[in-house]
Protein backbone atom coordinates (compact mmCIF):
# COMPACT_ATOMS: atom_id res chain seq x y z
CA UNK A 1 0.00 0.00 0.00
CA UNK A 2 1.14 3.56 -0.60
CA UNK A 3 1.77 6.02 2.21
CA UNK A 4 -1.04 8.36 1.12
CA UNK A 5 -3.54 9.30 3.81
CA UNK A 6 -6.20 8.47 1.22
CA UNK A 7 -5.00 4.88 1.07
CA UNK A 8 -4.58 4.43 -2.70
CA UNK A 9 -2.79 1.25 -3.74
CA UNK A 10 0.59 1.31 -5.46
CA UNK A 11 -0.90 -0.76 -8.27
CA UNK A 12 -3.65 1.81 -8.85
CA UNK A 13 -1.31 4.80 -8.87
CA UNK A 14 1.20 3.06 -11.11
CA UNK A 15 -1.59 2.34 -13.57
CA UNK A 16 -2.66 5.99 -13.61
CA UNK A 17 0.96 7.05 -14.11
CA UNK A 18 1.38 4.67 -17.09
CA UNK A 19 -1.83 5.89 -18.71
CA UNK A 20 -0.89 9.55 -18.26
CA UNK A 21 2.65 8.94 -19.54
CA UNK A 22 1.34 7.29 -22.68
CA UNK A 23 -1.34 9.93 -23.22
CA UNK A 24 -4.18 7.41 -23.06
CA UNK A 25 -7.66 8.87 -22.87
CA UNK A 26 -9.73 7.13 -20.25
CA UNK A 27 -12.69 7.37 -17.92
CA UNK A 28 -11.83 6.52 -14.36
CA UNK A 29 -13.21 6.47 -10.85
CA UNK A 30 -11.24 9.12 -8.99
CA UNK A 31 -10.46 8.11 -5.39
CA UNK A 32 -10.40 11.76 -4.29
CA UNK A 33 -13.90 12.44 -5.60
CA UNK A 34 -15.34 14.63 -8.34
CA UNK A 35 -13.74 17.84 -7.06
CA UNK A 36 -10.31 16.28 -7.32
CA UNK A 37 -11.04 15.09 -10.85
CA UNK A 38 -11.99 18.60 -11.93
CA UNK A 39 -9.05 20.31 -10.22
CA UNK A 40 -6.34 17.84 -11.22
CA UNK A 41 -3.38 18.33 -8.93
CA UNK A 42 -3.75 18.14 -5.16
CA UNK A 43 -1.99 19.95 -2.34
CA UNK A 44 -0.98 18.52 1.04
CA UNK A 45 -2.65 20.96 3.42
CA UNK A 46 -2.23 20.36 7.15
CA UNK A 47 -2.32 16.60 6.77
CA UNK A 48 -4.98 16.32 4.06
CA UNK A 49 -4.76 16.14 0.28
CA UNK A 50 -7.09 18.79 -1.12
CA UNK A 51 -7.67 20.12 -4.66
CA UNK A 52 -5.18 22.82 -5.55
CA UNK A 53 -7.97 25.39 -5.90
CA UNK A 54 -9.10 24.76 -2.32
CA UNK A 55 -5.70 25.16 -0.63
CA UNK A 56 -6.26 28.57 0.96
CA UNK A 57 -5.14 30.47 4.04
CA UNK A 58 -6.90 33.32 5.81
CA UNK A 59 -6.30 36.94 4.84
CA UNK A 60 -5.43 37.37 8.54
CA UNK A 61 -2.64 34.82 8.44
CA UNK A 62 0.70 36.06 9.75
CA UNK A 63 2.23 35.21 6.35
CA UNK A 64 0.05 37.78 4.61
CA UNK A 65 0.23 40.35 7.40
CA UNK A 66 4.01 40.23 7.96
CA UNK A 67 5.55 37.98 5.31
CA UNK A 68 6.01 35.68 8.32
CA UNK A 69 6.61 32.40 6.50
CA UNK A 70 9.46 30.05 5.74
CA UNK A 71 9.52 27.99 2.57
CA UNK A 72 11.51 25.68 0.34
CA UNK A 73 11.33 24.83 -3.33
CA UNK A 74 12.87 21.72 -4.88
CA UNK A 75 13.10 20.02 -8.24
CA UNK A 76 13.40 16.48 -9.54
CA UNK A 77 15.57 14.78 -12.14
CA UNK A 78 13.76 11.98 -13.99
CA UNK A 79 11.04 12.31 -11.37
CA UNK A 80 13.39 11.79 -8.44
CA UNK A 81 13.77 14.64 -5.95
CA UNK A 82 17.21 16.25 -5.75
CA UNK A 83 18.65 17.07 -2.31
CA UNK A 84 15.20 16.96 -0.71
CA UNK A 85 16.55 16.28 2.76
CA UNK A 86 18.96 19.21 2.53
CA UNK A 87 16.04 21.49 1.66
CA UNK A 88 14.01 20.15 4.56
CA UNK A 89 16.91 20.59 6.98
CA UNK A 90 17.25 24.23 5.92
CA UNK A 91 13.50 24.70 6.33
CA UNK A 92 13.61 23.36 9.88
CA UNK A 93 16.55 25.60 10.74
CA UNK A 94 14.36 28.57 9.85
CA UNK A 95 11.41 27.14 11.78
CA UNK A 96 13.63 26.77 14.85
CA UNK A 97 15.14 30.26 14.68
CA UNK A 98 11.77 31.95 14.04
CA UNK A 99 10.09 29.81 16.74
CA UNK A 100 7.24 28.70 14.52
CA UNK A 101 5.24 26.03 16.38
CA UNK A 102 5.74 22.72 14.57
CA UNK A 103 4.61 19.23 15.51
CA UNK A 104 5.56 17.61 12.19
CA UNK A 105 9.04 16.07 12.26
CA UNK A 106 11.50 16.35 9.35
CA UNK A 107 10.92 12.65 8.60
CA UNK A 108 7.16 13.22 8.50
CA UNK A 109 7.65 16.27 6.28
CA UNK A 110 9.69 14.21 3.84
CA UNK A 111 7.03 11.50 3.85
CA UNK A 112 4.34 14.11 3.16
CA UNK A 113 6.31 15.42 0.17
CA UNK A 114 6.44 11.94 -1.34
CA UNK A 115 2.70 11.44 -0.67
CA UNK A 116 2.01 14.64 -2.59
CA UNK A 117 4.18 13.61 -5.52
CA UNK A 118 2.59 10.17 -5.65
CA UNK A 119 -0.92 11.58 -5.66
CA UNK A 120 -0.12 14.08 -8.42
CA UNK A 121 1.86 11.82 -10.75
CA UNK A 122 -1.13 10.98 -12.99
CA UNK A 123 -1.57 14.67 -13.80
CA UNK A 124 1.96 15.33 -15.05
CA UNK A 125 3.05 15.15 -18.69
CA UNK A 126 5.59 12.45 -19.63
CA UNK A 127 8.50 14.92 -19.77
CA UNK A 128 7.60 16.93 -16.65
CA UNK A 129 9.74 17.27 -13.56
CA UNK A 130 8.24 17.84 -10.12
CA UNK A 131 8.68 21.30 -8.58
CA UNK A 132 7.83 21.02 -4.89
CA UNK A 133 6.83 24.10 -2.87
CA UNK A 134 6.72 23.78 0.92
CA UNK A 135 5.20 26.74 2.78
CA UNK A 136 5.07 26.97 6.57
CA UNK A 137 3.13 29.87 8.09
CA UNK A 138 2.67 30.77 11.75
CA UNK A 139 -1.08 30.95 11.18
CA UNK A 140 -3.71 33.43 12.30
CA UNK A 141 -2.56 36.43 14.27
CA UNK A 142 -3.84 36.23 17.83
CA UNK A 143 -6.12 39.26 17.66
CA UNK A 144 -8.14 37.56 14.89
CA UNK A 145 -8.61 34.20 16.61
CA UNK A 146 -12.07 35.08 17.92
CA UNK A 147 -13.12 37.11 14.88
CA UNK A 148 -12.84 35.00 11.76
CA UNK A 149 -13.41 31.51 13.11
CA UNK A 150 -10.70 29.93 10.96
CA UNK A 151 -8.59 27.02 12.08
CA UNK A 152 -5.84 28.27 14.37
CA UNK A 153 -2.20 27.26 14.43
CA UNK A 154 0.65 26.61 12.02
CA UNK A 155 -0.14 25.92 8.38
CA UNK A 156 1.96 23.43 6.43
CA UNK A 157 1.30 23.45 2.69
CA UNK A 158 3.03 21.25 0.10
CA UNK A 159 2.32 21.92 -3.57
CA UNK A 160 3.62 19.99 -6.57
CA UNK A 161 3.61 21.55 -10.04
CA UNK A 162 5.56 21.17 -13.30
CA UNK A 163 9.09 22.58 -13.20
CA UNK A 164 8.58 23.98 -16.70
CA UNK A 165 6.39 26.71 -15.20
CA UNK A 166 9.47 28.20 -13.56
CA UNK A 167 12.00 27.85 -16.37
CA UNK A 168 9.89 28.19 -19.52
CA UNK A 169 11.53 30.45 -22.10
CA UNK A 170 14.96 30.34 -20.45
CA UNK A 171 16.54 27.57 -22.51
CA UNK A 172 18.33 29.98 -24.83
CA UNK A 173 20.18 31.49 -21.86
CA UNK A 174 22.31 28.36 -21.58
CA UNK A 175 23.89 29.34 -24.92
CA UNK A 176 24.13 33.13 -24.68
CA UNK A 177 24.18 33.75 -20.95
CA UNK A 178 22.74 36.67 -19.01
CA UNK A 179 23.83 40.19 -18.13
CA UNK A 180 24.21 40.58 -14.35
CA UNK A 181 23.50 44.17 -13.38
CA UNK A 182 24.21 45.90 -10.09
CA UNK A 183 21.11 47.64 -8.76
CA UNK A 184 20.86 50.45 -6.23
CA UNK A 185 18.83 48.07 -4.06
CA UNK A 186 21.29 46.37 -1.69
CA UNK A 187 21.04 42.98 -0.05
CA UNK A 188 19.63 43.11 3.46
CA UNK A 189 22.44 42.02 5.79
CA UNK A 190 22.17 39.34 8.45
CA UNK A 191 22.30 42.04 11.14
CA UNK A 192 18.87 43.24 9.95
CA UNK A 193 17.17 40.18 8.45
CA UNK A 194 18.92 36.82 8.42
CA UNK A 195 19.20 35.86 4.72
CA UNK A 196 20.20 32.30 5.58
CA UNK A 197 16.58 31.72 6.61
CA UNK A 198 14.59 31.16 3.40
CA UNK A 199 11.67 33.47 4.12
CA UNK A 200 8.96 35.31 2.22
CA UNK A 201 9.96 38.82 3.32
CA UNK A 202 11.45 39.53 -0.12
CA UNK A 203 10.25 42.92 -1.22
CA UNK A 204 13.89 43.98 -1.71
CA UNK A 205 14.26 41.23 -4.34
CA UNK A 206 11.30 42.62 -6.25
CA UNK A 207 12.63 46.17 -6.00
CA UNK A 208 15.91 45.03 -7.55
CA UNK A 209 14.07 43.14 -10.30
CA UNK A 210 11.96 46.19 -11.14
CA UNK A 211 15.09 48.30 -11.45
CA UNK A 212 16.89 45.73 -13.61
CA UNK A 213 13.88 45.42 -15.92
CA UNK A 214 13.99 49.15 -16.65
CA UNK A 215 17.58 49.01 -17.91
CA UNK A 216 18.39 49.02 -21.62
CA UNK A 217 19.12 45.73 -23.36
CA UNK A 218 17.82 42.25 -22.69
CA UNK A 219 18.45 39.42 -20.26
CA UNK A 220 19.32 41.81 -17.43
CA UNK A 221 19.26 40.00 -14.09
CA UNK A 222 19.68 41.86 -10.83
CA UNK A 223 22.81 41.28 -8.73
CA UNK A 224 22.88 42.69 -5.20
CA UNK A 225 25.77 44.15 -3.25
CA UNK A 226 26.00 43.80 0.51
CA UNK A 227 26.28 46.92 2.73
CA UNK A 228 30.08 46.80 2.43
CA UNK A 229 29.97 46.94 -1.37
CA UNK A 230 30.87 43.29 -1.97
CA UNK A 231 28.90 41.02 -4.32
CA UNK A 232 26.18 39.22 -2.36
CA UNK A 233 23.65 37.28 -4.47
CA UNK A 234 21.04 37.47 -7.18
CA UNK A 235 17.32 37.71 -6.50
CA UNK A 236 16.90 33.97 -6.10
CA UNK A 237 20.35 32.76 -7.10
CA UNK A 238 23.95 32.49 -5.90
CA UNK A 239 26.79 34.04 -7.87
CA UNK A 240 30.18 32.62 -8.92
CA UNK A 241 33.19 33.80 -10.89
CA UNK A 242 36.02 31.76 -12.40
CA UNK A 243 39.58 33.08 -12.26
CA UNK A 244 42.70 31.16 -13.32
CA UNK A 245 40.71 27.93 -13.25
CA UNK A 246 39.42 28.47 -9.69
CA UNK A 247 35.73 28.75 -8.83
CA UNK A 248 35.08 31.66 -6.45
CA UNK A 249 31.84 32.63 -4.70
CA UNK A 250 30.94 35.20 -2.02
CA UNK A 251 31.50 34.11 1.56
CA UNK A 252 28.20 33.11 3.15
CA UNK A 253 27.63 35.95 5.63
CA UNK A 254 24.93 37.98 3.90
CA UNK A 255 23.44 35.47 1.46
CA UNK A 256 21.09 32.53 1.34
CA UNK A 257 23.31 29.47 1.46
CA UNK A 258 21.87 27.77 -1.59
CA UNK A 259 21.56 24.01 -1.93
CA UNK A 260 22.86 24.24 -5.51
CA UNK A 261 25.69 26.49 -4.31
CA UNK A 262 26.74 23.82 -1.82
CA UNK A 263 26.54 21.13 -4.50
CA UNK A 264 28.97 23.09 -6.69
CA UNK A 265 31.40 23.80 -3.85
CA UNK A 266 31.31 20.50 -1.98
CA UNK A 267 30.67 17.92 -4.68
CA UNK A 268 31.09 18.97 -8.31
CA UNK A 269 34.31 20.96 -7.86
CA UNK A 270 35.78 18.13 -5.82
CA UNK A 271 34.68 15.59 -8.41
CA UNK A 272 36.39 17.55 -11.20
CA UNK A 273 39.48 18.58 -9.23
CA UNK A 274 38.58 22.28 -9.36
CA UNK A 275 39.61 24.52 -6.47
CA UNK A 276 36.60 26.19 -4.83
CA UNK A 277 37.02 29.39 -2.82
CA UNK A 278 34.64 31.41 -0.64
CA UNK A 279 35.78 35.04 -0.34
CA UNK A 280 34.65 38.63 -0.65
CA UNK A 281 34.22 39.56 -4.31
CA UNK A 282 34.45 43.16 -5.48
CA UNK A 283 32.88 44.43 -8.68
CA UNK A 284 36.44 44.78 -10.04
CA UNK A 285 36.86 41.01 -9.60
CA UNK A 286 33.81 40.36 -11.76
CA UNK A 287 34.96 42.71 -14.53
CA UNK A 288 38.34 40.94 -14.63
CA UNK A 289 37.06 37.37 -14.23
CA UNK A 290 37.53 34.72 -16.88
CA UNK A 291 33.96 33.43 -16.50
CA UNK A 292 30.91 33.83 -14.29
CA UNK A 293 27.74 31.88 -13.60
CA UNK A 294 24.89 31.64 -11.15
CA UNK A 295 23.15 28.73 -9.49
CA UNK A 296 19.53 28.16 -8.52
CA UNK A 297 17.44 25.08 -7.85
CA UNK A 298 15.21 25.13 -10.97
CA UNK A 299 17.90 26.13 -13.50
CA UNK A 300 20.86 24.49 -11.75
CA UNK A 301 23.46 26.71 -13.49
CA UNK A 302 23.25 29.62 -15.92
CA UNK A 303 26.24 31.33 -17.55
CA UNK A 304 26.78 35.02 -16.88
CA UNK A 305 28.53 36.42 -19.95
CA UNK A 306 28.17 40.14 -19.25
CA UNK A 307 28.45 42.34 -16.17
CA UNK A 308 26.74 45.72 -16.32
CA UNK A 309 26.83 45.29 -20.11
CA UNK A 310 30.58 44.59 -20.27
CA UNK A 311 31.68 41.15 -21.55
CA UNK A 312 33.14 38.84 -18.91
CA UNK A 313 36.24 37.16 -20.33
CA UNK A 314 35.54 36.43 -23.98
CA UNK A 315 31.86 37.26 -23.50
CA UNK A 316 30.88 33.67 -24.25
CA UNK A 317 30.00 30.62 -22.17
CA UNK A 318 33.21 29.50 -20.47
CA UNK A 319 34.90 26.07 -20.35
CA UNK A 320 34.77 25.65 -16.55
CA UNK A 321 31.04 26.33 -16.56
CA UNK A 322 30.58 23.77 -19.34
CA UNK A 323 32.55 21.14 -17.41
CA UNK A 324 30.50 21.68 -14.27
CA UNK A 325 27.16 21.59 -16.08
CA UNK A 326 28.17 18.49 -18.01
CA UNK A 327 29.17 16.70 -14.81
CA UNK A 328 25.97 17.74 -13.05
CA UNK A 329 23.93 16.43 -15.98
CA UNK A 330 25.81 13.13 -15.91
CA UNK A 331 25.32 12.79 -12.16
CA UNK A 332 21.60 13.54 -12.45
CA UNK A 333 20.99 11.38 -15.51
CA UNK A 334 19.41 14.35 -17.31
CA UNK A 335 20.84 16.74 -19.91
CA UNK A 336 19.87 19.81 -17.88
CA UNK A 337 20.17 22.43 -20.63
CA UNK A 338 18.53 20.25 -23.30
CA UNK A 339 15.59 19.47 -21.03
CA UNK A 340 14.87 23.14 -20.34
CA UNK A 341 15.33 24.04 -24.01
CA UNK A 342 12.78 21.40 -24.95
CA UNK A 343 10.23 23.09 -22.71
CA UNK A 344 10.63 26.44 -24.48
CA UNK A 345 8.22 25.52 -27.23
CA UNK A 346 5.90 23.48 -25.06
CA UNK A 347 4.99 26.21 -22.57
CA UNK A 348 4.54 29.89 -23.36
CA UNK A 349 5.34 32.29 -20.52
CA UNK A 350 3.12 35.30 -19.85
CA UNK A 351 5.63 38.05 -20.66
CA UNK A 352 3.63 40.70 -18.78
CA UNK A 353 3.81 38.94 -15.41
CA UNK A 354 6.72 39.03 -12.95
CA UNK A 355 8.69 35.87 -12.16
CA UNK A 356 11.15 35.04 -9.37
CA UNK A 357 14.01 35.98 -11.71
CA UNK A 358 12.78 39.02 -13.59
CA UNK A 359 10.09 41.65 -13.59
CA UNK A 360 8.17 42.87 -16.62
CA UNK A 361 6.41 46.18 -16.20
CA UNK A 362 3.49 47.38 -18.24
Amino acid sequence: MCSSRQGCSDKYLHGCWWLARNRVKFIWKNPWGDKMKDAGRVVWFNGKLVPESEAKISIYDSALMFGDMVFEMTRSFNGRQFKLREHINRLYAGIKILRVPMTLSPDEMEKAVHETIEANQPFFAPDDEHRILIDVTRGLLGLYHDVVGHEKGTNVIIADFPLRWTVAGMGRLFDGGINSVITSQRAIPASLLEPKIKNRSRMFYMMANIEASAMEGKDNWALLLDPDGFIAEGTGSNFFIVKDGNVITPEPRNILRGISRAYILEELCSQLGIKAIEKNIETYDVYTADEAFLTSTPLCMLPVTRFNGTPIGSGTVGPVYKRLLKQWSENAGVDIAAQIKAWNEAHQLNADAPTPYRFKGK
